[in-house]
């Protein structure tokens, strides 16, 4: 054999067991992330048994019923005082906690016992009041691939979506909500906080902009004295992007 092909022969090798190692390496990556997605999807199921509770249902089909959940907020409180509410969409992933930020960091790595987590927990802007009595509040959460946490938000791009889970519902110590979706839509993150959408004082600058681009129609209606509620989370159309769904609250009980 010639040098020439002695030299190929080695560096055909070299290419393969490279091409190996960076195939066990992304193998184990990928194991890797799987397992914390598994660890923090367990971590939700537990809590899910300790302080959610599913009352028999109604024998009402009316869609404006509040399902029959009970969140007991003592024992979520015990676990973490930062609670605030917890989400709930029917048949979807979405049944979660929602906790009192302070800041827009902490809670996009930790779950709500305090574990350092991929999956994070769903949070509510540090700019809200905590009990949802402001005009405009506002839930952070991710875009898993797993498809947890806010990863079917993204669903409402698609207008079936939208008719087949027109409400979501929202559970707090104060009382129980209903959420009339209105608009949802893609902006950039830099836009968002150039805009000032997160401040109270922008709300109908924003619901003007979500009106314009909105993903999908609906007939639900609000007035200045409504409460709105934004949930947000990544979305994949370029660098940075952000899809918003907005809806009304509507209280379990009366007026507000």
């Amino acid at each position: 054999m010639s040098k020439r092909q002695k030299a190929i022969t080695t560096a055909v090798w070299l290419l393969l067991i490279g091409s190996i190692c960076v195939i066990v390496f992304s193998g184990y990556k990928l194991k890797e992330s799987l397992q914390i997605y598994a660890e923090g999807d367990q971590s939700y199921e537990n809590l899910k048994e300790q302080v959610r509770h599913q009352e028999s249902s109604s024998s009402s089909d009316d869609a404006e019923d509040i399902p029959p959940v009970f969140i007991d907020f003592e024992a979520l409180k015990k676990i973490n005082s930062d609670a605030a509410a917890w989400l709930y969409s029917p048949d979807t992933i979405i049944d979660y906690p929602v906790m009192r930020a302070h800041d827009y960091d902490w809670y996009l790595h930790h779950l709500p016992d305090g574990t350092y987590n991929a999956n994070g927990t769903l949070f509510l802007d540090y700019n809200c009041p905590e009990d949802f009595s402001g005009g405009l509040s506002i839930i952070y959460g991710h875009h898993m691939k797993s498809g947890g946490m806010f990863g079917s938000l993204t669903e409402y791009k698609e207008q079936d979506y939208f008719e087949e889970h027109p409400y979501l519902y929202l559970y707090t110590e104060q009382g129980s909500y209903r959420i009339d979706l209105k608009y949802g839509c893609v902006i950039s993150a830099g836009e968002w906080r150039d805009r000032a959408f997160m401040y109270e004082v922008n709300r109908k600058a924003l619901l003007s902009y979500a009106s314009s681009k909105t993903t999908f129609e609906s007939s639900a209606e609000y007035t200045d004295r409504d409460r709105l509620l934004v949930l947000s989370t990544c979305s994949y159309e370029f660098d940075d992007a952000r899809y918003v769904v907005i809806g009304i609250l509507r209280p379990e009980y009366g007026d507000w």
